[in-house]
């Protein structure tokens, strides 16, 4: 796979399916792994056009037939709640044919944000969603603002807003953040506590090619 010059959108790591819907982000976080490589795990992951839900589907059902998959995650080169009416209506589907295989969505936490008046996390529910892994790597607005530079103000404060109400919805809530010294893990971790949610670590590859 290494080398493919065609941009995927459904690949896989391991026994999880992924699907990258969308390279649209309201953060441009310096340490993003788009900025240094095309993909992961061989896979091209930056797409040339937003796929329609047609070309999603085709590329779901050609990968689901190669084996079984543990679970199904929104997870890719952007963040998939800026196409929230294109996750909506995938998870839909793929509740509907393909029953209770767990989705999980991989988000910024800008959801409430990028569809402003909707009840983003109620309708992930809704959809077949069963939980969501939120990244926050910064310990308050000013290491967050640093670390991600989101297009707007407030970030952080978003990224705890979406943990609340994603957790009241009753989905399953992680907070994930990259071991790196510009995140203070001790008090993301403290964050995460006061937030009732686990924290999951993920380690931060350097790029030096």
């Amino acid at each position: 796979m290494v080398g493919e010059e065609k941009p995927i959108v459904v690949y896989w790591l391991g026994n999880s399916l992924y699907l990258n819907i969308t390279n649209k982000c309201s953060n441009r976080c310096w340490f993003c792994f788009r900025n240094f490589k095309n993909g992961v795990g061989g896979f091209n992951l930056k797409l040339k056009k937003e796929p329609t839900t047609a070309e999603v589907k085709a590329e779901f059902e050609a990968a689901w037939s190669l084996k079984r998959w543990s679970e199904v995650v929104f997870c890719g080169f952007g963040e998939p709640t800026a196409r929230l009416p294109v996750l909506l209506e995938f998870a839909r589907w793929i509740r509907e044919h393909y029953g209770s295989v767990p989705i999980r969505v991989d988000t910024n936490g800008h959801g409430y944000v990028l569809n402003k008046g909707r009840s983003v996390a109620e309708e992930l529910r809704d959809a077949g969603v069963s939980s969501v892994s939120v990244s926050l790597n910064g310990h308050d607005e000013t290491s967050y603002a640093e670390n991600c530079k989101p297009d707007f103000a407030g970030g952080f404060a978003a990224v705890v807003d979406f943990v609340k109400k994603a957790k009241k919805a009753g989905l399953e809530v992680e907070v994930s953040a990259v071991r790196m010294p510009e995140v203070n893990i001790d008090k993301v971790k403290a964050i995460a506590e006061s937030l009732d949610v686990p924290l999951r670590i993920r380690d931060y590859i350097p790029c030096f090619w």
